[in-house]
C-alpha cells in the first residue's frame, strides 16, 4: 500500500492515491457510509492509522472519484475513530499534492483551484505558485453557519459555555480562560479532557443536529480558545475521541468565522489570524463560505506491507 505523507500546520495528512479496496457509492458521502460498515475498508484505515504504522493522532485519506466531472477528485478523510465528513487540513495537503505531483496540471506562477468533492460537499482549494513551487493554498470552505451562541455544558471544571457552529462538521467552541486554562503545549492532556467532556456532553444535543442531513450530526469536536489580540486567536481542536489538532484546524477556523461573524466581532470580508497549540497559523477570510489560507509540505513517502503472519494486525492504539 502506497502512500504520500504531508504535514499542514503540523498537523499530518496520509494520502492514500489507489486504495487496494473496493470503495462503494454513487457519491463521496454515500462511499463514507460504505467505508464505515464495510470490514475491508475500515481495516485498511485502521491499519495506516493505528500503531505501529501510525499513531492515535494520525490523520489521512483515500482518494476516491468525485460525485461528477465538476470536481478533480473525492476523499474520503479518516481518523483513529472512524471517516470524518470535512477536513480543512487535509483539503490544503490535497491541493497542493496536487499540483506538486502533477495530477491537476498548474502554471509555474499563478493560481490554479483544486476542487473536491468531500462527505460534506464540494471544496476547493486555490493553490498558489511561484517560481514553479507551491507557495500557499486556500481551503474555501462550504457554506458555514452559528447554530446556538451559549449553550451551557456540565464539566468537571463547572459549568462552561459554548458556541456550536457548522464548518462542514460541527463544532463546540469554548474559551480556555473560562476554565482557567491557556492553549499552550503544557496544558495539552487537561485540554483534550476537557475537549472530550464537552463533546460528548453535547454530542446527542438538538444543537448538534444537522438540519439536511443527518449524517453530518453529532459534535465532531470541541475549539478551545483564547483571544491573543483584535481578530487575532490560538485555539486547540480536540476531535473525535481525544485526537487533538496540530494545525489551527481548517473546518474548525470556518466554524469559528461563522461564530465571530455572527456576533459582529468579525465584520464581513475582515480576516481573523488563527494559531495553533504549536505556533503554525492559518488566516481566514470572512464571507458565507470562509476561505482559510495555509500551506502544506511532504514528509515522506510510503510503501507499507502485511507480513500474513504478524500478529499486531491491524494494529493497535495508546491514548
Amino acid at each position: 500500500m502506497r502512500t504520500v505523507d504531508y504535514h499542514t500546520g503540523g498537523e499530518p495528512f496520509r494520502i492514500v492515491p489507489e486504495p487496494p479496496v473496493d470503495i462503494r457509492g454513487a457519491t463521496v458521502a454515500e462511499r463514507r457510509v460504505f467505508a464505515i460498515g464495510d470490514p475491508a475498508v475500515d481495516g485498511l484505515r485502521r491499519l495506516l492509522c493505528f500503531e505501529p504504522r501510525g499513531h492515535a493522532d494520525m490523520y489521512g485519506g483515500f482518494l476516491v472519484p468525485p460525485d461528477d466531472a465538476g470536481a478533480h477528485l473525492g476523499v474520503l478523510f479518516w481518523h483513529k475513530d472512524g471517516f470524518s465528513t470535512a477536513c480543512g487540513h487535509g483539503t490544503i495537503a490535497l491541493g497542493a499534492w496536487a499540483v506538486r505531483s502533477g495530477r491537476v496540471p498548474a502554471p509555474a506562477g499563478g493560481t490554479t483551484d483544486v476542487v473536491i468533492d468531500v462527505p460534506s460537499g464540494r471544496v476547493t482549494a486555490r493553490v498558489h505558485t511561484a517560481g514553479g513551487r507551491v507557495r500557499s493554498v486556500d481551503f474555501v470552505s462550504v457554506p458555514s453557519y452559528l447554530i446556538a451562541a451559549a449553550v451551557e455544558v456540565p464539566t468537571s471544571r463547572g459549568v462552561v459555555e459554548a458556541a456550536v457552529s457548522y464548518g462542514g462538521a460541527i463544532y463546540a467552541q469554548v474559551d480556555a480562560a473560562s476554565v482557567g486554562l491557556a492553549v499552550t503545549p503544557e496544558h495539552h492532556q487537561e485540554l483534550i479532557a476537557l475537549g472530550r467532556e464537552v463533546k460528548w456532553a453535547l454530542n446527542d444535543h438538538p444543537v448538534a443536529r444537522h438540519p439536511a442531513d443527518d449524517r453530518l450530526s453529532g459534535i465532531y469536536g470541541t475549539i478551545l480558545y483564547e483571544r491573543l489580540g483584535p481578530l487575532h486567536q490560538r485555539n486547540v481542536t480536540i476531535f473525535a475521541d481525544g485526537e487533538l489538532d496540530r494545525s489551527p484546524c481548517g473546518s474548525g477556523t470556518a466554524a469559528r468565522v461563522a461564530t465571530l461573524m455572527a456576533s459582529g466581532e468579525l465584520p464581513p470580508g475582515g480576516t481573523l489570524i488563527h494559531d495553533s497549540i504549536v505556533g503554525s497559523r492559518f488566516t481566514a477570510l470572512a464571507q458565507p463560505s470562509p476561505v482559510i489560507t495555509g500551506m502544506a509540505y511532504p514528509t515522506g513517502e510510503h510503501d507499507f506491507v502485511v507480513d500474513p503472519d504478524d500478529p499486531l494486525v491491524p494494529g493497535f492504539v495508546l491514548r
